[in-house]
């Protein structure tokens, strides 16, 4: 890949301070903040900060970009001038607060950070649907034939997903990558270890199995984000 299609520039531990200069100024100048977002993020160029205490990375496995992170970040810094349900709208349930055309999403964030969003959207989210829809079916399964709901839905998932425990791929992620043992996880490292987990699928399972289970995963996100609203509906 060439280098202006990185979609970052570098790491490091200070904030892209032109990018939120930018941010702030296209807000007070009138711009809408979400555009005024896309903006700042199509000129951001760190990949990964600490800022507040807190470490941010945005990229994963230098493929996958989560904006919305990036977005939570930067509004951050703003959140005073942007309407607070609009804003948990979008952070919470990835709704924009004004509709775009997809080819103006990308233009705003630049084509590089569009492919690696996109990267993100199908390997963490839509991977992270996937199992939560199997753990569903297998509770159903449970129910259907009167047996006690276990405690290891997720790992029984796992099983029918990837054909071996949540542990056995765990350890071999980890191995893969250099990490060391431990009993805890990170969110940075939980959502790496669900993008490793959507590539190994893609390369040990045939495509009609991966088209199956992309649609059901995304059909479980669409009902994910549907209760969402119906929750949120129900308390304004």
């Amino acid at each position: 890949m060439e280098n202006q299609l990185q979609p970052f520039g570098e790491t490091g531990i200070s904030s892209d301070s032109e990018a939120i200069r930018h941010f702030r100024e296209a807000i007070a100048n009138g711009k809408h903040w979400y555009v005024a977002l896309l903006e700042a993020i199509g000129r951001w160029n760190v990949a990964e900060e600490s800022y507040n205490g807190r470490d941010y990375r945005y990229l994963i496995a230098n493929e996958a970009f989560d904006w919305l992170l990036l977005a939570e970040r930067l509004l951050d810094e703003v959140d005073y001038l942007v309407p607070e349900k609009e804003m948990i709208a979008l952070l919470f349930r990835g709704k924009a607060p004004i509709e775009l055309p997809r080819e103006e999403f990308c233009h705003l964030i630049g084509e590089a950070k569009y492919r690696a969003h996109l990267n993100y959207f199908y390997g963490v989210t839509v991977e992270e649907a996937l199992i939560l829809a199997v753990e569903e079916e297998t509770r159903k399964e449970q129910r259907a034939r009167a047996f006690n709901e276990n405690n290891h839905l997720w790992d029984e998932a796992y099983q029918r997903i990837y054909g071996a425990s949540m542990t056995e791929l765990l350890k071999r992620f980890r191995k893969e990558k250099g990490y060391p043992r431990r009993n805890s996880m990170e969110l940075s490292e939980l959502k790496e270890f669900t993008y490793w987990l959507f590539k190994y699928r893609l390369n040990n399972c045939d495509k009609a199995r991966i088209a199956s289970d992309t649609k059901k995963a995304l059909k479980e996100l669409e009902r994910l984000w549907s209760l969402w609203g119906q929750r949120r509906d129900s308390t304004e």
